[in-house]
């Protein structure tokens, strides 16, 4: 089901634009003047049925308005790309990046749509040589794809792997040298609680490690690293607001608990830098 046109029982998002830009964000549509906070992200950001998402909470916290620029699965790519963005961003008192997973970005190997991100649009010549035995028609979205690879052939996934994560170092140094001002990298490690089985491309945000935002944290003015309590990961789906068939994704997203979590972590910072 879309995000910008729920269904019944599911939160209405009020989507919005800013400026030129083609995305549709989540609204209430803040006035992009005066002192404010930016915030760039993926589903976390955008508050994947969550009624208050972290923007929402710190800025009640803060007393300062936080215009919430997450998208749905966005890679770092949908930031780049959109220069309206980048704009508002440099005219923040400071910017709030978090670090989306290094599957959902284009590189050598595959295409991706440009800007949802975790829609696969086509693989390279390189990727059709490397693996032959493989139809890709069959797919439309990374996550699917990246998974039949790996286990098709760990050592040859391998080859991917690296080239996305070489591609997710290079694009976010790209993003935070393009923003001027302050920026904040906020790192949220894996809030999902145990399922039957483990994920086959590892913890999320997928395909990141610490040697990889080691690398881009000298570009950046400061970073938090929020790893979910049990008790908030534990909760699960508990106070989120979707449509029946929206369980399922419900349960990768973010609840609550994590966002008020989130928002009480960045507060701090931000109250330092602004």
């Amino acid at each position: 089901m879309s995000f910008e046109n729920p269904g019944a029982g599911a939160l209405d998002y009020g989507p919005c634009r800013y400026g030129k830009s083609k995305l549709l964000f989540r609204g209430p549509r803040r006035k992009l003047e005066g002192s404010y906070i930016a915030a760039l992200g993926g589903s976390e950001t955008y508050g994947k049925f969550v009624q208050h998402p972290w923007p929402d909470q710190l800025e009640r916290n803060l007393g300062l308005p936080v215009v919430n620029f997450g998208y749905p699965n966005a890679g770092p790519d949908v930031f780049i790309n959109e220069h309206a963005l980048i704009d508002a961003a440099g005219q923040a008192r400071a910017t709030i990046i978090q670090l989306t997973s290094a599957q959902n970005l284009s590189n050598r190997f595959y295409a991706v749509h440009p800007r949802r991100n975790d829609r696969f649009l086509r693989a390279s010549v390189l990727m059709k040589t490397l693996f032959r035995e493989v139809d890709f028609a069959e797919f439309h979205f990374t996550g699917h794809m990246l998974t039949v690879l790996k286990a098709v052939s760990p050592d040859k996934f391998d080859l991917v792997e690296q080239e996305l994560k070489a591609a997710w170092v290079a694009r976010m140094k790209l993003l935070l040298e393009r923003i001027e001002g302050k920026t904040v990298l906020l790192w949220l490690t894996d809030h999902r609680s145990d399922g039957p089985a483990p994920d086959p491309l590892g913890a999320a945000p997928h395909l990141v490690d610490q040697d990889m935002v080691a690398t881009i944290r000298p570009f950046a003015t400061d970073l938090v690293r929020v790893d979910p309590a049990p008790m908030a990961r534990d909760a699960g789906i508990e106070g989120m607001v979707f449509a029946p068939l929206d369980e399922l994704a419900a349960r990768q997203m973010a609840g609550p608990e994590i966002h008020a979590q989130v928002a009480m972590e960045l507060r701090p910072v931000l109250q330092r830098l602004i």
